[in-house]
């Protein structure tokens, strides 16, 4: 049976997989004629490559389609069961076919799990063309994959399928076991399916079965997808690419100032599956990060909502998740706290270490005493205003630093003007620490 067929008591996905390339659907950007996959195709001329998109968008397909092209053996590995020795095994099976002149496709699906041994196990016969590498990966390959193996292999990026292709798809599939579907209700499964084909044709399978189950006609109409549709989550894929590409676009949003994009980013986690708690803590280091001594409060707020979301649970925990996320949204924005401390940081990191002034050591024992620990320093509470104006707490080298600069906006710009007000009492003062 060629690698692209399934028996018929496969699932639906399997049985409407494309056999040849006009029937694959959906990713225009990287198969349209004249771009250099197309045309190393429709020439013959393989190369290994490295498929990078996300779940059910056809990268095993693609793969299988690559090999029926160019009438090459195909070889299917996956990274999460596979081991060196499986690898091994598929290289011999490959220098047999060459010596028959029939070249090999070494398919490895979810590729970005194999450590680095395994990936350097088949790049001496990508490398002499032993066999023609494909890899499939949900992650991005410049973070997951070793330089040696991207440097021999080109990246194509496959896009989730849009609502034209899932229709075409879903459509095709009705066709085949001799139904159809309302069209308004094909337009709730296709948002549903989020891009992913494979999904939206599971959904269908599941459709078809409950409806063929409660004896229904040969039309799927609004009372079966309400059952099927009940409870199903859109794509994410936590720890993954699209987990960290949704909590970076949250945390731009508030950023930004948009509460509309915060809550939708918000919303759309958690309807992904997203832990709340999850949330909370990110939440609350963008009330650091971003919003600082602007407003104080916001730090407050995004703890009082972790603790009633550990307190309520769902969803009057996610209300106060969602109401402190809008907060932080509107809330007036500072970084100067978060600059500071990475400056502090990297100066600490790459400098001298410096020793504790005397002044600012305390001195418990009467012998630390005769060393002159504690010497001269100045107890603020009795200097006027219950300032010591010209004293310094940072050791003499770096007695000039400024680390932190507040900006103009909400408390923050309070707190920029009581720091001049102190350091003009610092130029005026006859009593600076160090000359």
């Amino acid at each position: 049976m060629p690698a692209n067929e399934a028996p018929l008591q496969a699932p639906l996905a399997a049985r409407m997989r494309p056999r040849q390339l006009t029937e694959y659907l959906g990713q225009e950007a990287i198969l349209a004629p004249g771009m250099p996959l197309r045309e190393a195709l429709d020439s013959g001329q393989l190369h290994s490559m490295i498929l990078w998109g996300p779940p059910g968008v056809g990268k095993t397909t693609l793969a299988q389609l690559v090999a029926t092209c160019c009438e090459a053996r195909f070889i299917s590995l996956s990274a999460v069961l596979a081991g060196v020795k499986d690898i091994r095994q598929a290289v011999e099976e490959a220098k047999t076919e060459l010596q028959y002149g029939r070249r090999t496709v070494l398919f490895i699906d979810e590729v970005h799990r194999f450590n680095k041994a395994q990936q350097d196990a088949f790049l001496p016969y990508v490398e002499d063309g032993t066999v023609i590498f494909i890899g499939a990966t949900t992650e991005n390959p410049s973070f997951e994959l070793n330089n040696a193996l991207l440097s021999r292999a080109r990246v194509y990026h496959l896009a989730a399928l849009d609502a034209t292709a899932l229709e075409q798809i879903l459509q095709r599939a009705l066709t085949a076991e001799g139904w159809q579907a309302d069209p308004a209700q094909l337009g709730r499964l296709i948002e549903f399916a989020d891009g992913d084909g494979r999904r939206a044709l599971n959904l269908l399978e599941i459709a078809l079965d409950t409806a063929r189950q409660s004896g229904g006609e040969a039309t799927l109409d609004a009372s079966v997808f309400d059952r099927v549709l009940q409870g199903q989550t859109r794509r994410f894929d936590k720890g993954g690419d699209l987990f960290y590409e949704q909590i970076s676009a949250l945390h731009k949003a508030v950023r930004g100032s948009s509460p509309d994009g915060a809550l939708y980013w918000f919303a759309r986690m958690l309807d992904g599956g997203c832990e709340p708690q999850y949330i909370a803590r990110r939440l609350l280091r963008m009330a650091s990060e971003d919003i600082g001594n602007a407003d104080p409060r916001a730090l407050r707020i995004c703890i009082d909502a972790w603790d009633v979301q550990e307190r309520l649970g769902s969803p009057e925990g996610e209300l106060a998740l969602a109401q402190a996320v809008c907060y932080l949204a509107a809330a007036p924005k500072s970084n100067a706290v978060y600059t500071a401390y990475n400056k502090v940081r990297q100066e600490i990191a790459q400098g001298q270490s410096f020793d504790v002034p005397m002044h600012l050591r305390n001195a418990p024992t009467k012998m630390m005493k005769g060393q002159g620990y504690g010497d001269g320093y100045r107890y603020a509470h009795d200097e006027p205003e219950a300032y010591a104006a010209g004293e310094s707490y940072l050791p003499e080298p770096l007695k000039d630093r400024r680390y932190y600069q507040p900006v103009e906006r909400g408390l923050e710009k309070k707190i920029a003007e009581k720091l001049r007000f102190l350091r003009d009492k610092d130029n005026r003062s006859t009593r600076q620490r160090y000359p």
